[in-house]
């Protein structure tokens, strides 16, 4: 049978049988990989992902759950599963887990959702997360709605809070060889036990070209605002404005340190006259002897170099 043809002689393609067009993107389930850790929250994280999963499926997603017997396996789980198009992953853990997720999912297009069972819980808390409600978190999850952040990055790896380069990443090297107490105490208890013992640092810095060299207590450098469960030290960050926040507290007293350690919960420490603040794309820092920890995830000695990596990740928000 011959083909029929326009008006103007040229031959008109058939239309597609009706079970071949494609479906409407409404009409396509959303697929979910939902990365856990399951020692999260001294064990939450399981129970989480139990309550988390039928809530995501209730709302028409396409849910595969991601368990990784350690830090290398969830990271080649969660590699494997932005690789192959998964629309959101989706991290039910804390800052370490989350920070795991970053190095697969910087510059996809495949987006983060946060359900945090952690101790910090500071990435949630940057993008208003509810980090005390999984229920909530899990429902900012199904509402779909996404937002565009830069991150941060030292070397090839990405961070989306803070990089901590001084007296801060002290108390993490103490902290973490530590067993008790538990939670934030051991945090706590390790910022004292440092105290006792630390001397201002001799630090070089290289902003956006610009060298200083100083002491310090500590040189954070923040692409969201908080770290250690709601320390502001770079209260003021923006995560979504192609910059750096390169925070400085220049030599001071112990004495003085202790007295300004509970501002930085409340971003009161920001009037101090040993605060200094830098608005850079990229800075480079060196100190003897001192270990760099982003999201409060070891990164390695100084000297390090860091720069913004602008719109480098959708997350699912609020």
């Amino acid at each position: 049978m011959a083909r029929p043809r326009s008006a103007h002689g040229h031959l008109r393609t058939p239309p597609e049988p009706a079970d071949r067009l494609p479906r409407r993107l409404a009409d396509v389930a959303r697929e979910i990989a939902l990365l856990l850790n399951p020692t999260s929250g001294r064990g939450r994280g399981t129970g989480v992902a139990a309550m988390a999963r039928p809530r995501l499926e209730e709302s028409g997603s396409r849910v595969r759950s991601l368990v990784g017997r350690d830090a290398q396996e969830a990271s080649d789980l969660a590699r494997t599963a932005v690789a192959a198009g998964v629309d959101s992953l989706v991290v039910v853990g804390g800052d370490g887990l989350v920070n795991l997720a970053l190095q697969a999912l910087a510059n996809s297009a495949t987006s983060l959702g946060i359900i945090p069972t952690g101790t910090g819980n500071d990435a949630a808390r940057s993008l208003d997360i509810p980090y005390g409600d999984p229920r909530q978190a899990t429902d900012v999850v199904v509402g779909s709605r996404t937002r565009r952040v830069d991150l941060g990055r030292c070397g090839s790896t990405y961070f989306l809070t803070v990089l901590a380069a001084g007296f801060d990443s002290l108390v993490n090297e103490r902290a973490n060889a530590m067993t008790w107490p538990h939670g934030q105490m051991r945090y706590n208890l390790a910022t004292l036990l440092e105290l006792r013992v630390f001397e201002p640092l001799g630090y070089e810095l290289e902003l956006d070209g610009e060298v200083r060299r100083l002491e310090a207590m500590l040189v954070a450098v923040g692409n969201g605002p908080s770290y250690g469960g709601g320390l502001r030290i770079a209260h003021g960050a923006a995560l979504d404005d192609g910059r750096l926040d390169v925070v400085v507290i220049k030599a001071m007293s112990r004495g003085a340190l202790l007295r300004t350690f509970p501002k930085l919960f409340t971003g009161g420490h920001t009037s101090h006259p040993a605060y200094e603040h830098h608005r850079v794309r990229r800075v480079r820092i060196s100190a003897p002897g001192i270990v760099a920890y982003a999201d409060g995830e070891r990164l390695g000695e100084l000297p390090a170099t860091v720069d913004v990596v602008p719109d480098a990740l959708e997350v699912l928000v609020p």
